[in-house]
């Protein structure tokens, strides 16, 4: 994987972020694989498709790009707050890459996906409305806070310089994709529980552990009053995915 970006044609772009968004998103073209099948390709999608920049040739995948020249914090700009919600419920959400270039040198330094099952309500930031100055007036958009994605589900392609192998990448999706399989109304609470799990920084756990994170899941879950139950029946879920495993009663491990 070659990580410099191309110059080619640049020079009729006024603004460095112009540039940036050209050369970025013809590298993707040229470097971009999925994770979802072994298609080491992506396709590039018809000028001004919402949302959408690549789509696998072999399993029609989607990806939408975003890239910058500084490293991601916890927050990504996204697009509108309510249609963001709506994706998620209705299980639309394609498949984010994350892309932080080097602007000196012209570089890619980092990139991770995070698949387009991971996203949980509880990961969306409403924005402020645009002040009434602006064009778009009372827009309101959102903000992806990484900080609420499952480590399991952010993906590293490249890091600090140097490309990930694509099997070791394809190996970790595949741990996560089980996922997919839920319901969109049910993968949430899954989703929240499993990065407020990892969130302990513990490799074995017990349930008297994971009944800490119940505040926390009560304020991001106000609607619902029995928390400690829908904790464990989310620890149950989690061993039948295959990402817990039950050591002995009220013992578990990060398989």
């Amino acid at each position: 994987m070659e990580l410099e970006l191309p110059r080619t044609g640049l020079e009729r772009y006024k603004s460095n972020s112009q540039r940036a968004r050209v050369a970025t998103e013809a590298w993707g073209a040229e470097h971009l694989y999925c994770l979802d099948c072994n298609s080491d390709e992506l396709s590039c999608s018809p000028p001004n498709t919402a949302a959408i920049d690549y789509v696998c040739p072999d399993c029609d995948a989607s990806f939408q790009l975003k890239s910058q020249s500084r490293l991601f914090g916890n927050r990504i700009n996204d697009a509108a707050y309510t249609s963001m919600l709506q994706k998620i419920r209705a299980d639309q959400t394609p498949n984010l890459i994350a892309l932080h270039y080097d602007l000196a040198n012209w570089r890619v330094q980092n990139v991770f996906l995070i698949p387009h099952f991971a996203f949980s309500i509880s990961a969306i930031e409403k924005r402020k409305p645009l002040a009434s100055s602006a064009r778009r007036h009372g827009w309101v958009g959102c903000n992806i806070l990484l900080a609420e994605i499952p480590t399991d589900a952010r993906i590293s392609l490249v890091a600090n310089g140097k490309p990930t192998n694509p099997s070791l990448a394809r190996k970790q999706f595949a741990k996560v994709r089980p996922l997919a399989n839920l319901r969109p109304e049910m993968r949430g609470w899954t989703l929240d529980v499993l990065n407020l799990l990892r969130s302990l920084h513990k490799q074995t756990f017990t349930l008297a552990d994971a009944y800490t994170l119940e505040p926390h899941l009560a304020s991001l879950h106000p609607a619902n009053r029995h928390v400690r139950p829908k904790i464990r029946q989310q620890l149950q879920i989690l061993r039948d995915l295959g990402l817990l495993h039950f050591l002995s009663p009220g013992h578990y491990a990060f398989r």
